[in-house]
């Protein structure tokens, strides 16, 4: 078994965790449902309707920012392959390249383009969950620590 060289985790900056997001959106709908109740009670049924709509939006936009809050690839060079395990929406990939024959695209400046790795004709784009300048830092870096290895 070979060692770990080096490691680059690449994640979202996510304020909430999903647990979080279903917390907050109780909260809401407590209180948008509240306010909802007091124009019912006076006659005015439309409010209760336009919270329903207001609630419904607001919960797809969390359940989708929920879904993607724990998004992750991760690098991992090792003196026998390069590694990159995603995470995106639960669903996990791994994909292994020979570090020996691995080209490294980092990405063109002024574009918000993703490094790219190139070996025995797959490519692979990485980086889509961070800035550009940590997908320039993680590019440099990875290109340096492939050339020691």
């Amino acid at each position: 078994m070979s060692t770990v060289a080096h490691r680059w985790t690449l994640k979202r900056n996510c304020s909430l965790t999903p647990g979080q997001s279903a917390g907050v959106y109780a909260l809401l709908c407590s209180a948008s449902f509240a306010i909802a109740l007091v124009f019912l009670l006076q006659g005015v049924w439309m409010v209760l309707a336009f919270a329903l709509v207001e609630m419904t939006a607001v919960g797809a936009a969390l359940l989708y920012y929920a879904r993607h809050a724990l998004d992750v690839e991760t690098i991992v060079l090792t003196e026998a392959c390069l590694l990159i395990e995603r995470v995106d929406a639960g669903r996990r990939e791994e994909i292994r390249l020979d570090p020996y024959w691995t080209r490294i695209r980092p990405p063109a400046l002024r574009e918000r383009k993703l490094i790219e790795l190139e070996s025995h004709g797959r490519r692979v784009c990485v980086g889509a969950y961070v800035s550009d300048a940590i997908r320039s830092q993680v590019a440099r870096e990875l290109k340096l620590a492939m050339r020691r290895a």
